[in-house]
């Protein structure tokens, strides 16, 4: 269903327990090996052969420090900065994917910023090249949020909670699907899932009630 420094990254999905691991993009490419991810090294390429430039490849502009990046921006608010601090270690809650998702030659960054404590979502943030920096071009810090690319759409993963539901059991999802206009991310569809209590006792929520808009 569609929940420092860099890595290529696979499905995106919503963890529990604290973020050793972590998710990444649909278009991001293998699975990433650490929150704080790292960048993996250029390709080499046979000897007299020219390496592929980023705008002609879809590789990153340069590598990223995700960090540094969220704490350098001003759309990023001063409550994820400030809890922008490493789980364990030096890895920080952060999962980091490379895809095209803008129309850009160069690959776009998506950020997700998880909490420590659950690894959910705290805010979702895709930064597009702009000359020699990046741009964010997206924000959503409404948690529960998790953001991935999708067949060069963002979409973008919300857990929806009614006041009574444990942490473990939301009553339902948003799954929101944003195509680049060329200017900005428009919204082109939305589905929303209802679920049922628990099943058999088993502690699993199922699906109940779809709605497509």
């Amino acid at each position: 269903m569609s929940a420092g420094t860099v890595v290529l990254v696979g499905t995106a999905v919503f963890a529990v327990g604290c973020a050793t691991g972590g998710t990444g993009l649909r278009d991001g490419g293998p699975a990433r090996t650490d929150p704080v991810a790292k960048t993996a090294p250029s390709p080499t390429t046979p000897e007299g052969t020219s390496q592929p430039s980023a705008a002609t490849s879809g590789q990153p502009l340069k590598k990223v420090d995700p960090v540094a990046l969220l704490k350098a921006d001003p759309k990023v608010s001063a409550e994820v900065k400030r809890d922008l601090k490493p789980c364990t270690g030096k890895d920080y809650p952060v999962d980091v994917s490379y895809g095209k998702v803008t129309g850009s030659t160069v690959a776009d960054i998506v950020v997700n910023v998880l909490s420590c404590a659950d690894a959910l979502g705290r805010g979702s943030y895709v930064y597009r090249a702009d000359g020699a920096k990046y741009e964010n071009v997206f924000s959503d810090e409404q948690p529960p949020v998790y953001a991935e690319i999708d067949r060069g759409d963002l979409v973008v993963t919300k857990q929806v909670y009614a006041k009574s539901d444990p942490l473990a059991y939301p009553s339902g999802e948003d799954v929101i699907t944003y195509r680049w206009d060329g200017e900005k991310f428009t919204e082109q569809d939305r589905v929303h899932s209802e679920y049922s209590n628990v099943v058999d006792g088993g502690g699993v929520p199922a699906p109940a009630v779809t709605h497509k808009n």
